[in-house]
């Protein structure tokens, strides 16, 4: 299986299974000397690690990343890159193999099982092997690294809407993400997602979401037409995240419903260069980037693993139905947030490198 890594001067390359002994990161092309430990990457894999409320899968892993190499200490004392791969280790402590015993040879509908099958011939039935969403701790710990890379750039995330129920923008409170377990920047609208969420729970099913990611202090410059594109790295980075099938930059699908009046992003003076009078371009435009927010939202498929019977068929191609059992999220878009905050940060440090090969 080819096409595990990502990114060019800023490249990472992830390993391992949902119920394999270890997943883990390799990160090829960060700068030395910048200061790097487990503490740097450790709280941003706390935020995605499961088990933490209600509204996740109730698998319980610790998320301890191990640095194995690519650092070194300083004379000072300090644990700093050394430009070398950097590799990061995160091991599976909380595997329950035994729930999928039973689908061994059922395909999951809406799962990957019946492409992973009839592409290589082989499949992993323990939670989607290489398919699951396990696999982003890697790419959260890789993220952590590539937000070293860019020091200036503050990366944000928020979950804006669950199933049909968004959020009210005039409430947008960065300062409420961090208050609730569903980065939710709305505390009114997390109040009734949590009783929405439990109603879904219950009814052993899902529901899709929104994730909107946000990245101040991106200069202006970043990025490259006609085949290297910001918002183009960006989208294909957002949709390689499990679940995703939708990415929009700025307005996005709304821009449609836009006049040219309304959409273009008009300018007056400023100080230090131009002054956008608004953002509906995402902080891209022609594919690089203005100085504004750079802004992404994507949308998260409602997890196919639930408890409602579905038709389906098996590896001999006989039809049945299928339950599937084990612990799942009902709302998967929920951890999907700093998923999105990585793979952001990621391609943001490979256009800043990018750029500065080019631009000096």
């Amino acid at each position: 299986m080819s096409h595990n890594s990502f990114g060019h001067l800023f490249r990472v390359t992830t390993f391992g299974e949902s119920h394999g002994p270890a997943l883990g990161a390799i990160v090829d092309g960060c700068p030395p000397k910048i200061p790097l430990d487990a503490k740097d990457i450790q709280g941003f894999l706390d935020k995605r690690k499961p088990g933490q409320s209600r509204f996740t899968t109730q698998r319980r892993e610790a998320d301890e990343v191990k640095i194995l190499s690519g650092v070194f200490s300083d004379g000072d004392g300090r644990r700093v890159t050394t430009g070398t791969p950097i590799a990061l280790v995160i091991e599976n402590t909380d595997q329950r193999s035994k729930d999928y015993g039973e689908i061994a040879d059922t395909y999951r509908p809406g799962h990957a099982d019946y492409v992973y099958d009839a592409k290589y011939g082989v499949r992993d039935h323990r939670g989607g092997g290489r398919s699951s969403a396990r696999e982003t701790a890697a790419r959260v710990a890789a993220g952590a690294v590539a937000r070293k890379v860019i020091a200036g750039v503050t990366i944000r995330g928020a979950l804006v809407q669950v199933g049909p129920h968004r959020i009210d923008r005039a409430n947008f409170d960065w300062a409420e993400v961090e208050r609730n377990p569903l980065f939710c920047p709305d505390a009114h609208a997390a109040e009734l997602w949590a009783d929405y969420l439990d109603g879904v729970r219950k009814d052993g099913s899902s529901i899709g979401a929104v994730i909107e990611i946000v990245a101040e202090g991106v200069p202006v410059g970043w990025g490259a037409p006609v085949y290297g594109k910001l918002d183009a790295d960006l989208a294909a980075a957002m949709m390689s995240i499990n679940a995703v099938k939708g990415v929009e930059i700025g307005a996005g699908f709304a821009a449609a419903e836009l006049t040219g009046e309304d959409n273009a992003d008009e300018m007056r003076a400023g100080p230090n260069g131009p002054k956008f009078l608004s953002n509906n371009a995402g902080g891209v435009l022609g594919g690089i980037s203005t100085g504004q927010p750079v802004v992404v939202r994507f949308a998260v498929k409602p997890t196919s693993s639930i408890l409602t019977p579905r038709r389906t068929i098996d590896r001999f191609g006989k039809e049945t139905d299928i339950v599937t059992k084990g612990r799942h999220d009902p709302c998967v878009g929920i951890r999907a947030v700093p998923v999105g905050e990585a793979m952001m940060a990621c391609v943001l440090a490979d256009h800043f490198l990018r750029h500065r090969g080019q631009m000096g």
